[in-house]
């Protein structure tokens, strides 16, 4: 019998254990909602305070201007700001000096060199889209052959056509 009043108190001290257990859990997480709600409100105004109107943050990422995109006549005669893109300019001898020259430098391939104002005369005879054309796309014809963007994808239609307006004024 000693054994059942032991497995009895066994199970007794266990299940005090488990309700204290139970009961300081809760008190724990009563009392981590009671101080986080402060905490959150320390957080709050501290960071006003460093980043509220007061401190110039407002007027440091304030917008430079907008765009109307309104149709009305009282929305477009409002006065608007609008941002200039800034569109790199296409440096067309240099990209020829380092791309292009190799070929049209030395005429390889049947490549027209460039300042050769006979070699160039009937290609700019043919116009300028036909030059861009040709510069972007490639072109393998009965006097050579023209790899598309002179053998360098990397290159933009834009950057293309600013190195054949250069070797047209070279050429021309």
């Amino acid at each position: 019998m000693s054994s059942m009043l032991s497995d009895k108190a066994l199970i007794r001290t266990a299940s005090w254990g488990g309700i204290g257990g139970i009961v300081l859990t809760l008190f724990l997480i009563l009392l981590g909602n009671i101080y986080a709600g402060d905490i959150n409100e320390r957080q709050r105004a501290d960071r006003n305070a460093r980043y509220g109107t007061d401190s110039g943050t407002v007027d440091r990422v304030k917008a430079v201007g907008q765009i109307n995109l309104a149709s009305s006549t009282a929305a477009s005669n409002a006065t608007t700001q609008v941002a200039a893109t800034a569109t790199p300019i296409i440096d067309g001898e240099k990209i020829y000096n380092g791309s292009c020259v190799a070929c049209h430098g030395a005429g390889v391939a049947g490549a027209p060199r460039v300042g050769d104002k006979d070699a160039w005369a009937e290609r700019i005879d043919k116009g300028v889209t036909t030059l861009y054309a040709n510069a972007i796309n490639g072109l393998q014809g009965s006097s050579g052959v023209m790899p598309a963007k002179g053998g360098n994808p990397a290159l933009s239609d834009d950057q293309m056509k600013a190195v054949v307006d250069y070797m047209i004024a070279q050429s021309n």
